[in-house]
């Protein structure tokens, strides 16, 4: 398809001008989706296998969904429409962002396979758009839109991050068959020796000193986020509370 050809998903009517109603929502065949990848992965929802959840034929989906791209538009707005961002911005852009965060870690966690799809490309669905006027709205007031752009950035990239690594973390327990704390013990031997090496002393005040390996997820993701709290709030003017 070249460029001229594209047609964003959401420019396409759902519902015909004329004829008769569609038997399917894009909301039942992304929630299908999701469905089917939060149980078997993503590689595993095409559309054979949503028509066949939601009871249509497999060729009729082509005329709501017409292709793999616009299938992954809709799944991802279906995502972002998980965070709640109800009553932002409150006046408390600390909370607000706090809550955001929260609630973007927490979708990630639910869905694990969306760290080997997602992609930066947005087709900006009902969702996203909320999200936006939600989200940009709590900084809105204190700092140019392009500093805004700059700050949501660093703290998504930081959810994203984190949540990327419990996810890994997560699959690699499932693969070995260790825990964190049993892989750990496995390690000590080679890691004690390089400790008493002396030729790696930043590793080893890590080894030694540092208390964030042994804090739990949550309180790991939560000592990171208030440090970029504290970044974001360092940029917004003075007079700001927070």
């Amino acid at each position: 398809m070249t460029d001229a050809e594209y047609v964003n998903i959401w420019m396409r009517p759902e519902r015909p001008a004329r004829g008769p109603k569609p038997a399917y929502s894009r909301a039942q065949i992304a929630e299908a989706a999701v469905r089917i990848a939060d149980a078997e992965g993503l590689e595993a929802a095409t559309m054979r296998r949503i028509a066949a959840e939601i009871g249509a034929g497999a060729m009729s989906l082509y005329r709501y969904v017409p292709s793999r791209d616009d299938l992954f538009d809709l799944v991802a707005d279906r995502l972002q429409g998980e965070i709640d961002v109800e009553g932002m911005p409150s006046g408390d852009w600390r909370a607000d962002l706090t809550r955001y965060a929260d609630g973007l870690r927490a979708m990630w966690l639910r869905h694990p396979w969306i760290a080997t799809v997602h992609r930066s490309r947005a087709s900006f669905g009902p969702n996203q758009l909320l999200l936006i006027e939600r989200l940009m709205g709590v900084l809105d007031a204190f700092v140019s839109i392009d500093e805004n752009l700059g700050l949501m950035a660093i703290l998504g990239g930081y959810v994203e991050g984190a949540a990327r690594e419990e996810v890994s973390w997560a699959e690699e327990v499932r693969r070995s068959g260790l825990s964190e704390s049993e892989w750990m013990a496995r390690s000590y031997p080679y890691v004690d020796r390089l400790v008493k090496s002396g030729e790696h002393p930043i590793f080893a005040k890590i080894v030694m000193e540092a208390r964030q390996p042994h804090l739990s997820r949550d309180d790991q993701f939560r000592y990171g986020l208030e440090r970029v709290l504290d970044c974001i709030a360092a940029a917004l003017p003075s007079t700001v509370e927070g």
